[in-house]
């Protein structure tokens, strides 16, 4: 089969590399029919996440269709359509029988993609399937069911459940990327007040009132002045970091009111100063996460009922053998306008690669 496969800082590839296949009693293997790219792919890609050896395929969100199954997996079986996680849990550690299922010390955790080879591949094997991948209801295009792999349950959990979103409360969300406006969008589940969303561009700016945003800031002009305004000087109750910068983690910091929340989803390459001369006299919750996409069956069903907006944010599409430009176009997120990109098979291709290779 061919996989795009990470070679070292700045160098990936669509390549051949072995099917492949069950290796242990919980395992299902997975003919990858959708796939989407994540931010986290380019920090990999720019040597952010150096634990990822070259030579992985990339890749942590699927949608696809099971075609092997090991012994030991009750929930799905050969011919059933499902969702494959950004999260793998083995069910049996002190972690996943809290429902931690990001921190799992059982062979899970965020393995696809980052340990073992992931997702952006025409087939996947992923471990500890009954606790790792969910069916799909018919009636969910795989192009919105791709989604609810990593960007929904990360905004929902990660920002908006971390950071403790009630209703009546002022919500501003630092960074308008695809994480970004997912969090817009379930902070607005739970009725807050307003919703303020922040970004160096105007294009995702305007998405982000789509999304259910009240108001909008340019990062660059000021949005601690937009924030004042609209609470009468006290900051917002939730700030949500959904980029990933020092700059725009010491942002949130700043609008945020005494007794608030500041909820980082953003990942972090490069360290940020944590301001305690000034903010210990705060009373501040700062949290961070990864997200256990407990949330996710609950998803599922909201968006198989059209309560969330997924079909907004795929802006671009493309086959599965055309990774190199789908990560050019993600990538220049600012000159293509691209929020989230999908590749998939064509459909006179979803009948079984692997039977007509033998396997």
């Amino acid at each position: 089969m061919k996989a795009f496969v990470f070679e070292g800082p700045g160098a990936a590839a669509w390549q051949e590399v072995p099917d492949p296949l069950v290796e242990e009693p919980g395992d299902v293997v997975v003919r990858v029919d959708a796939v989407t790219i994540c931010g986290t792919d380019l920090h990999i890609l720019k040597g952010d996440v150096p634990e990822v050896p070259s030579g992985t395929v990339l890749g942590h969100e699927a949608v696809g269709e099971v075609v092997e199954a090991g012994p030991d997996v009750r929930g799905v079986r050969p011919g059933d359509r499902v969702l494959v996680s950004c999260i793998t849990a083995c069910g049996r550690c002190r972690f996943c029988r809290e429902a931690v299922y990001g921190q799992c010390r059982g062979g899970g955790g965020w393995i696809l993609g980052h340990l073992i080879d992931g997702t952006q591949a025409e087939y996947v094997r992923v471990p500890h399937a009954d606790l790792s991948v969910y069916p799909l209801p018919g009636s969910l295009a795989s192009n919105d069911a791709v989604l609810l792999a990593d960007i929904f349950p990360t905004a929902y959990e990660v920002g908006v459940r971390n950071g403790r979103v009630r209703p009546g409360d002022t919500v501003a969300v630092v960074g308008a990327g695809p994480i970004g406006l997912a969090a817009v969008a379930t902070a607005g589940l739970l009725s807050p007040d307003r919703v303020i969303a922040i970004d160096l561009a105007t294009g995702r700016l305007d998405a982000a009132k789509h999304f259910g945003a009240d108001a909008v800031a340019l990062a660059d002009e000021d949005p601690g002045r937009l924030v004042a305004d609209l609470t009468d000087g006290l900051g917002a109750d939730v700030v949500i970091e959904a980029v990933g910068a020092p700059e725009t983690f010491e942002l949130c910091t700043r609008l945020v009111r005494p007794g608030g929340h500041v909820a980082n989803i953003g990942v972090h390459g490069k360290p940020a100063v944590l301001h305690l001369e000034d903010l210990w006299i705060r009373n501040l919750t700062i949290t961070t996460g990864l997200v256990d996409t407990r949330s996710t069956p609950t998803l599922l069903r909201m968006a198989a009922a059209g309560r969330l907006p997924t079909s907004p944010m795929v802006t671009h599409t493309f086959p599965l053998d055309a990774m190199r430009e789908a990560y050019d176009v993600f990538s220049r997120a600012a000159d293509t306008g691209a929020l989230k990109v999908v590749l998939g098979r064509p459909p006179h291709d979803v009948v079984s690669l692997r039977a007509a290779d033998g396997a």
